[in-house]
């Protein structure tokens, strides 16, 4: 796997080494130069506890959350220090980067992946964060296409057209499982051909799976790709969806693939998190208490979200003359509809918003490729979103019989 030359990874100086291998003999060192004030008595009382500088994130917290990530998917195995790797083994707590959210998780990525010009692939529609963060990161994003034909497919010969392709400096495949605003898992014959991509070509994935545990209207068959060790994979999750809680500022990278590639990603990946720093104490001591209540809280949002899901399509079907429809939507927490695609987007917005103060989200917010669709949130209250399907069935009637 090829990684990029902005991480230092030159050999460590004599003074380090020497250091390295008191620690390895259990010879305690005092430190002429140690400028952290918890361990000299400075931090104030409400924030006594001891900093360590772990890269990764605390330890302590690492492991609740492997054991929290373990009961979650079966991961039954406890050979978690085997050199072997299948999706039954527990995830060892070392194999996991805590920080503040998944978007720093997609900068750190593409600083480990790429040199400037490098480029990452991700798929259209999707939300637009990818392409911004790589912007930021002096990287490339070249779109990859979902198709939609009753259900949303990857274009995989289109993928692996692209990855052959030298030219392109791709470093990185992004797959969201599911996708937003689609909504759309990765299907196990996807998965098959894309890890298989993605080995042969030396590309690493990116597998945001942050919206997997809100399935909606799911085929047999799909899994998580986290902890799949055919190739190398970066596994994103969060607090932010698990708990529908975005002021929850708290991620993860779990990684896994290859030995060889894990111990090279990890080492780079270190460099990263130590100059970026861990997340803070006060976030990562209510790590604990908010696992404990993420099954109950997923388990709310689910019933909300397929609640609404099932009397949007009961509205539609009882609406007169209804020309609205909605996507099949397998996960996540957001639907796309489709409109007339003779009534123009932002005359449908700006209607919306005159005529009864609703913002809304145009298809082309997420690279749509053509007009008419219209992206629906699945979180509200039942009756406000009741009067909000209401209303944009009403614009869309009126404007119709304006045309």
């Amino acid at each position: 796997m090829r990684f990029s030359s902005r991480v230092d990874v030159s050999e460590p100086n004599p003074i380090i080494l020497a250091q390295r291998a008191a620690a390895s003999k259990g010879i305690k060192l005092t430190k002429l130069n140690d400028s952290n004030p918890t361990v000299h008595g400075l931090a104030p009382k409400c924030l006594s506890s001891k900093y360590t500088a772990d890269p990764r994130g605390p330890i302590e917290v690492r492991r609740i959350l492997a054991n929290f990530i373990n009961t979650r998917d079966n991961r039954v195995s406890q050979n978690i220090e085997s050199q072997k790797c299948n999706l039954t083994n527990a995830l060892n707590p070392n194999n996991l980067y805590v920080l503040s959210s998944t978007s720093q998780a997609y900068a750190w990525l593409m600083m480990l992946m790429c040199d400037c010009g490098d480029s990452v692939l991700a798929p259209t529609p999707g939300y637009p964060l990818i392409e911004s963060i790589a912007r930021l990161q002096g990287v490339k994003s070249i779109p990859y296409p979902l198709v939609y034909d009753g259900s949303w497919t990857i274009d995989v010969a289109k993928v692996k057209e692209l990855l052959e392709n030298a030219d392109n400096r791709i470093r990185a495949l992004v797959l969201i499982n599911p996708n937003n605003p689609t909504g759309s898992y990765i299907k196990p014959e996807e998965r098959v051909q894309l890890l298989s991509l993605c080995n042969k070509n030396n590309v690493a994935i990116i597998a945001d799976e942050v919206f997997y545990d809100y399935s909606l209207e799911p085929f047999n068959g799909n899994s998580r790709l986290a902890g799949d060790c055919s190739t190398l994979i970066f596994a994103l999750d969060g607090f932010s969806k698990m708990l529908a809680a975005p002021h929850a500022k708290v991620g993860w990278i779990e990684v896994s693939g290859p030995i060889e590639d894990v111990q090279e990603a990890m080492k780079r990946l270190d460099v990263i998190a130590d100059d970026f720093l861990p997340i803070g104490a006060t976030v990562s001591e209510r790590i604990p208490e908010l696992l404990q209540c993420a099954k109950e809280q997923t388990a709310i949002v689910q019933n909300r979200v397929r609640s609404n899901l099932k009397t949007l399509r009961k509205m539609l079907e009882n609406y007169p003359n209804c020309c609205v429809s909605a996507l099949r939507a397998e996960g996540g927490w957001n639907i796309l509809l489709r409109v007339p695609s003779c009534l123009d987007d932002d005359l449908l917005a700006l209607r919306l918003i005159k005529d009864y103060k609703l913002v809304s989200q145009p298809g082309y917010y997420f690279d749509m490729p053509n007009n008419g669709y219209l992206a629906l949130s699945l979180l509200p209250k039942e009756d406000q979103f009741k009067n909000g399907v209401t209303l944009l069935l009403n614009t869309v009637h009126k404007m119709l019989g304006e045309i």
